[in-house]
């Protein structure tokens, strides 16, 4: 290669050294440190980041009233600090939600879901600090 053979010997060993230390470095982050997995939340995680509201009572745009109760499972203990003090804000949207909503649209659990991803949608456009992961309908009462 170079005329030169202590410049070859010491090229090879710079070259070998240096494929040894990225093949240790690889082989170190794929098999010896430990991954977070991304995995379920506990009971206890779940509970500690949810909110429920009080009991709302409204009109359906079909002359019903429904008295209902939601628990809002949020990302973080910050988030869960800034949904209490929006209480009122997120009983508003509910409030909106159902009243565009008839009694039929509460018949099987197809309504249902769609009213938890709507209000989970609106409540995650006013949220700052965190958001909602999960709405859960917990009581409903059709009158």
């Amino acid at each position: 290669m170079f005329k030169n053979k202590l410049f070859n010997i010491m090229l090879v060993i710079l070259s070998t050294l240096t494929l040894m230390g990225v093949l240790t470095i690889v082989l170190y982050t794929q098999f010896f440190q430990e991954t977070k997995a991304e995995s379920e939340l506990t009971i206890d995680e779940i509970l500690r980041v949810s909110v429920e509201t009080d009991e709302i009572t409204t009109n359906l745009l079909s002359n019903h009233v429904i008295r209902s109760k939601f628990v809002f499972q949020l990302d973080n203990t910050r988030a869960t600090t800034e949904f209490e003090k929006r209480d009122f804000q997120i009983e508003n949207i509910i409030i909106q939600e159902l009243a565009d909503m008839k009694e039929s649209d509460f018949r099987g659990s197809k309504g249902i879901l769609e009213l938890e991803k709507i209000i989970r949608d609106r409540v995650n456009e006013i949220m700052d600090d965190g958001y909602v992961v999960q709405v859960y309908m917990n009581a409903r009462v059709i009158q």
